[in-house]
């Protein structure tokens, strides 16, 4: 007992001395509000950032899931952790704002991003301007009102805003007012909805007019992939147009390249200059209280190129993410030689206590050896024994009654399979939500079907969706519509434009050919 002591006592000096050596880390907590393609780019981006600067950096996110009440006690709960700094971008101003001065009373610089609370307590604001987002996109439908046909009614412009209870749908529904009160010779409605593409799709379905087509606004993408659903209902594309928020490469911008919408403007995620403003808080460095990030429209006229850059933006942040990891393993075997070198002398110390104890459980060894041995002669003699081993037998499983093994990989595949085939028809599943149903994080996830399969989630995901509406295509009599909903994609036109990547064959011409067959 006392050589344990000694132990416990010349290990915890030299980690306490080894400790000394090491740099701050800074811890920088981020509240995110909900989840989404476009706050996952923002998440992936500040990940990615955490080596972009000299200082070093850990960044946790903790996702709300458009739960207030949970995001009020995720915020209590960082309060009480060692984290520097907090960034927040809350689900609804007024609740929120309460716990955030908490944080902030409590010495925690706070830094508001793409959303503000109802309160002075905070350290800086970084985000887009969402009245601006609001302005431009009304300009920009007003371009478009004279491609509405002429058929003696006024012009309709019909706004659908996310949640009047946050600030982005104010602001956003602020700057769209503005411009359309200067313009009393269009008819002009505002319609609130949460945010979601089912609520857009439910309130497009009764604006809708055959004899007087709208021009509908929406605050996002994702609302916006609602309104052309329940066009395609109504068979009214190409006189129905639609444009939206926040210009993502695999939602908006894919959406006007085919077709789907008319405009979409860019609403700024940039989650590196969240992370560098936070270290310049943390540092001491000069810094702006209020940061506001640009944004763009995007047309049918530069959809293209902005896909292509914006692609490009997201493989390097994957890379970037790549490099850290492989920084991090570097720089853990760099500390540990770092350490040994400076435990070096304590080593020899603990060494000797070791052989020590290594004489100690070599002699403890032998006399459980002997005990071993008297056991088995015991044991021989039962075994060896005709009428014994029959009964022995009894208790054994045939091995061909063994059940095979399987790999970790395997069991890994058939989860992940059974995960996606269960949660597939669910259009906005995100790789998030399939990670903890099978207990592993983003970027394991990533990495794990990477290295299976050589395709990222998403790609696997649409993958098994296709070969679903395939399996569907030649075996029912449904729509491709329905089947494409059934299959979880958004809309017909992106299935079909998949589809034929998959297949090199439109699902149409797919069951014309087994018709005729």
């Amino acid at each position: 007992m006392k050589i344990f002591w000694g132990m416990l006592w010349v290990g915890t000096l030299m980690g306490t001395f080894v400790s000394c050596t090491n740099e701050h880390t800074y811890k920088i907590a981020v509240s995110q509000c909900g989840s989404g393609q476009w706050r996952d780019k923002v998440n992936n981006e500040m990940l990615a950032a955490q080596h972009l600067y000299e200082q070093n950096v850990k960044v946790e996110v903790i996702e709300a899931h458009d739960d207030t009440e949970r995001q009020i006690r995720q915020i209590d709960s960082l309060a009480n952790t060692d984290i520097d700094l907090l960034v927040v971008a809350p689900n609804e101003a007024a609740p929120v704002s309460k716990a955030i001065a908490k944080v902030y009373e409590a010495g925690i610089p706070v830094i508001y991003f793409d959303r503000k609370a109802d309160a002075t307590a905070y350290t800086a604001f970084i985000g887009g301007n969402n009245f601006e987002a609001g302005e431009a996109s009304a300009n920009y439908v007003l371009s478009l009102v004279d491609q509405l046909p002429v058929n003696g009614h006024k012009p309709r412009v019909v706004e659908i805003t996310g949640a009047m209870s946050s600030s982005p749908a104010q602001e956003r529904h602020q700057g769209f007012l503005s411009v359309m009160k200067e313009h009393g010779e269009l008819e002009y409605a505002c319609m609130e909805a949460n945010w979601t593409s089912d609520s857009a799709y439910q309130i497009a379905k009764e604006q809708i007019d055959a004899e007087n087509p709208p021009i509908f606004f929406c605050h996002n993408d994702g609302m916006a992939t609602g309104v052309y659903k329940a066009i395609v209902e109504k068979c009214v594309e190409g006189q129905v147009m639609v444009t939206g928020i926040d210009g993502l490469p695999n939602e908006g911008i894919e959406y006007v390249l085919l077709g789907h919408q008319v405009g979409s403007y860019v609403y700024p995620t940039h989650g590196e200059l969240v992370v560098k403003l936070a270290l310049d808080i943390l540092t001491g460095q000069p810094y702006e209280r209020e940061n506001e990030l640009q944004g763009m429209m995007v047309t049918p006229e530069n959809a293209k190129l902005m896909a292509l850059n914006s692609k490009e933006l997201i493989r390097q942040n994957y890379d970037l993410i790549t490099i850290q990891d492989k920084l991090e393993a570097y720089f853990g075997l760099y500390d540990t030689q770092h350490k040994v070198l400076i435990g070096s002398f304590i080593a020899i110390i603990l060494l000797a206590v070791a052989l020590i104890m290594m004489w100690r459980a070599y002699i403890q060894t032998r006399r459980t050896i002997r005990q071993r041995q008297a056991l088995n002669e015991e044991e021989t003699l039962f075994y060896t024994n005709t009428g014994s081993r029959t009964l022995v037998q009894v208790f054994e499983t045939p091995k061909e009654e063994l059940p095979v093994p399987k790999s970790q990989d395997t069991i890994f595949a058939e989860t992940l399979n059974e995960a996606i085939r269960k949660n597939m028809s669910n259009p906005n599943l995100k790789m998030e939500e399939l990670g903890e149903e099978i207990g592993l994080g983003r970027v394991q996830l990533y990495r794990k079907v990477k290295s299976i399969t050589g395709l990222t989630p998403v790609e696997l995901l649409r993958k098994i969706r296709l070969q679903q509406g395939y399996v569907l295509l030649t075996t029912t009599t449904r729509t491709v519509a329905e089947i494409a909903f059934e299959v979880g994609f958004n809309t017909p036109g992106y299935f079909s434009k998949c589809f034929k990547e998959q297949y090199g064959k439109l699902p149409g011409a797919l069951r014309a050919n087994e018709e005729s067959q």
